[in-house]
């Protein structure tokens, strides 16, 4: 039986006990990420914003197996954001355009209630008329009349996974849903109210195509409400879709049997933990980064190694996490052996790296203080 199916339906319950720390644990790095926030500039949070925008359109895309061209992602950001130098767009730029579009509105103008209307915009924002050849879903209204089902497998041995509430009074099941979103009075905890948005959604499936990513737009938007912010510093897809087929699996366990969905609010949670946390990390990188540049403003560097510098700085952990050699320089900074060594050494002399333990023939460098 399919959770739409009880009788006490839409009444979710859970057990709050149980998801407390994880809720704490999620309050704190919201606190932690607003106040770093405030310590970084105006430009790097414009670049945060960028940066969490374009991973957010590019990752709820390919969760439902549709890969964008992050340039086009990238230009179509910076336009929406006012962002001088936009760059050039590659392919995709109308569908990419247009999810950007649907991300920033639904993040924005907070005060105004969600209604059927948006939402269909939303929905005609995912499949604009320039997709020329495509076989496009009904756009901008409900689905029709034929059963909607999650299926995989063959054609001819098909499994399914979920089935949604039928057409019939499907209108009232969505406008019972937004009266819920939208009531002042809600006093479900803001965090958890996202969470549970989700999953009714998405378990509503109210359109022929596109569900998912607007279930996540929903929730992006209530997690924008709860922390009156439209700045957005991180980005739930990008956790989601790292985590795609365990969301499947707990999104169709969600979907069957009981209404307490327990569950799928801890998983729901850990996510958006692990969200935060990863904001925390690109906001540490950006005060490093400034510290940096401010403990070496008079130091004399050529633009090779201001160039390989910031490219440490950066993505320096991930990127090399043993360190750089002078064949990494060279490839970097597109220069001879003899000039590698020769900047590496005058770095190295101006403090500006450190020596890794070791030596041999690929003497390593890293960033001083890094572990």
């Amino acid at each position: 039986m399919y959770i739409w199916q009880q009788s006490e339906w839409p009444h979710f319950h859970w057990d709050t006990k149980a998801l407390q720390p994880n809720l704490d644990t999620v309050r704190s790095r919201q606190a932690r990420l607003l106040g770093r926030r405030d310590a970084v500039d105006s430009g790097a949070i414009q670049s945060l914003r960028m940066e969490s925008l374009t991973e957010d359109a590019l990752r709820t895309s390919e969760i439902e197996g549709e890969l964008l061209d992050r340039h086009s992602v990238r230009s179509s950001v910076a336009r929406q954001l006012g962002v001088a130098h936009a760059g050039v767009a590659g392919r995709d730029a109308h569908r990419a355009e247009a999810l950007v579009s649907l991300l920033v509105r639904a993040t924005g103008r907070l005060d105004d209630a969600l209604t059927l209307e948006e939402l269909c915009k939303w929905q005609a924002l995912l499949f604009p008329p320039a997709d020329t050849g495509f076989q496009q879903a009904a756009v901008g209204r409900l689905r029709g009349d034929t059963p909607m089902q999650v299926v995989s497998g063959r054609m001819d041995r098909p499994r399914v996974h979920f089935e949604a509430p039928p057409r019939s009074g499907l209108e009232a099941e969505v406008q019972r849903f937004l009266d819920w979103f939208n009531d002042p009075g809600n006093e479900l905890d803001p965090i958890l109210r996202a969470g549970v948005a989700h999953l009714w959604f998405v378990t509503l499936h109210p359109f022929e195509d596109g569900n998912g990513r607007i279930a996540r737009a929903i929730t992006d938007r209530a997690l924008a409400q709860a922390e009156q912010e439209t700045i957005r510093l991180y980005s739930l897809s990008e956790v989601i879709m790292a985590r795609r087929q365990a969301y499947y699996e707990i999104l169709e366990s969600s979907q069957k049997g009981s209404l307490d969905i327990t569950r799928w609010l801890r998983w729901f949670l850990a996510c958006l933990q692990e969200a935060l946390d990863g904001a925390l990390a690109r906001i540490q990188r950006v005060l490093e980064k400034a510290r940096f540049w401010q403990m070496h403003a008079e130091t004399v560097l050529n633009p090779r190694q201001v160039k390989v510098l910031n490219r440490l700085l950066d993505d320096g952990e991930e990127e090399f996490p043993h360190g750089i050699n002078a064949s990494k320089y060279r490839g970097m900074a597109k220069v001879s052996k003899a000039t590698a060594t020769r900047d590496l050494t005058d770095l190295l002399d101006k403090g500006c790296l450190e020596r890794l333990p070791g030596g041999g023939r690929s003497v390593r460098y890293r960033l001083p203080g890094r572990n």
